[in-house]
């Protein structure tokens, strides 16, 4: 019968101690070869590869990839992934993207997030077969009092809104200590949306950052993210809602979340999110409130137009005005639009510091025009690009 990994481990502790390192070397030759990925090893030859891993690597960040191989056939990721666990329980970040694991990893990963030895606090999983089982099983970790996990990055992981209910359980949980979480190119669905709005307005989540890009949010999904955005316990700094068809409702149901006083939110991404004219008209209205925290503002990809840059150009000037980094990468903006906007930097008002201008028909003159703002000491404006 083979012995536990975790007695194998302390062999080779005595095994080292008292000279015999032959099957650590042997191991550490392979580390070295690059050819573990496509090894096939024996029980004790993969316990020694933990031990080598937890005695001589950095393991401030784990990357899982270096230990498989598209072609491998002696084991399956997940095989791999559960040999690995106490390297993974032992890293502070784990970057097992585009790897192959599924839900039977993440059963394993639930317990590595559920270990009192776990070190574990970023956790990076996109692009695999997780599905909705493996996010079950990974909120089921989350809601251990010994979880300390505070980022999850699930990219297209095959979520929808049955996982999401697993994870507002989660966020809604006392012990959770998630404060980041990326589930970008996931089809949520309105009823995704909300599940995650419910637990961002619950008492004990700590949620800071949200990125909801390619997800499908609607304006339906807008109106919750909204209420989340006004309750007195979202803890909400950072959203991220690129590539979603928001629409003219969408976007004023996220400006009316802005200028609630109880709003926390700082930075807002709405790249290519179909904003017009009539949507800066609602971020203006919502950056000329006393209650907006927001510093940052995306609003790249947008075809903005003459009116649209004007209307956001007046909210800068104002006094109540806290906006100090504004994204127009490819907004259609041309130098008629960019006399508002440069008047606006002008302004005694104006907090902006940096300003994201490329992919725009401007010409040479407008564009110097900026960079001698940038350049005066008089302006705030720091970084132009």
């Amino acid at each position: 019968m083979n012995p536990s990994p975790e007695k194998s481990i302390n062999l080779f502790h005595c095994l080292n101690e008292l000279g015999d390192q032959s099957l650590v070397s042997e191991v550490q030759e392979y580390l070295r070869s690059g050819g573990l990925s496509g090894a096939k090893l024996s029980s004790s030859q993969w316990s020694a590869v933990v031990f080598v891993l937890l005695t001589s690597e950095q393991l401030d960040q784990f990357h899982f990839s270096k230990y498989i191989s598209s072609g491998q056939k002696h084991m399956t990721p997940d095989e791999v992934l559960l040999k690995l666990l106490p390297v993974v329980e032992a890293s502070r970040s784990a970057e097992l993207s585009n790897c192959g694991i599924t839900a039977e990893g993440c059963t394993a990963l639930s317990s590595a997030l559920r270990s009192n030895s776990s070190q574990l606090r970023e956790l990076d999983l996109s692009w695999n077969k997780v599905g909705d089982a493996g996010l079950t099983l990974l909120s089921d970790g989350l809601k251990d009092p010994l979880c300390e996990l505070e980022k999850l990055t699930l990219k297209d992981c095959d979520i929808t809104d049955e996982g999401c209910a697993a994870l507002s359980s989660a966020l809604r949980s006392n012990s959770s200590q998630l404060r980041e979480l990326d589930l970008s190119w996931n089809k949520l669905g309105v009823a995704g949306v909300k599940l995650l709005s419910d637990g961002l307005k619950d008492l004990y989540c700590k949620l800071e950052t949200l990125w909801l890009s390619y997800c499908g949010v609607t304006a339906e999904g807008c109106a919750a993210l909204s209420s989340a955005l006004r309750s007195n316990s979202s803890q909400l700094r950072k959203l991220d809602l690129s590539k979603n068809n928001l629409g003219v409702a969408g976007v004023k149901l996220i400006s009316n979340g802005l200028k609630h006083p109880r709003c926390k939110l700082e930075k807002l991404t709405l790249w290519d999110c179909g904003v017009t004219a009539e949507g800066c008209a609602a971020l203006s209205s919502a950056l000329r409130s006393n209650s907006s925290q927001l510093r940052e503002l995306d609003l790249s990809g947008n075809k903005l137009r003459v009116r649209g840059l004007k209307l956001l150009s007046d909210a800068l000037k104002h006094p109540r005005c806290k906006l100090e980094k504004l994204g127009l990468r490819y907004c259609g903006i041309t130098d008629e639009g960019c006399t508002a906007l440069s008047s606006a930097l002008r302004s005694n008002s104006s907090q902006l510091r940096e300003l994201h201008l490329i992919g725009n028909t401007l010409r040479q003159s407008t564009v110097k025009l900026f960079s001698a703002l940038k350049d005066d000491p008089h302006y705030k404006l720091e970084t132009l690009l």
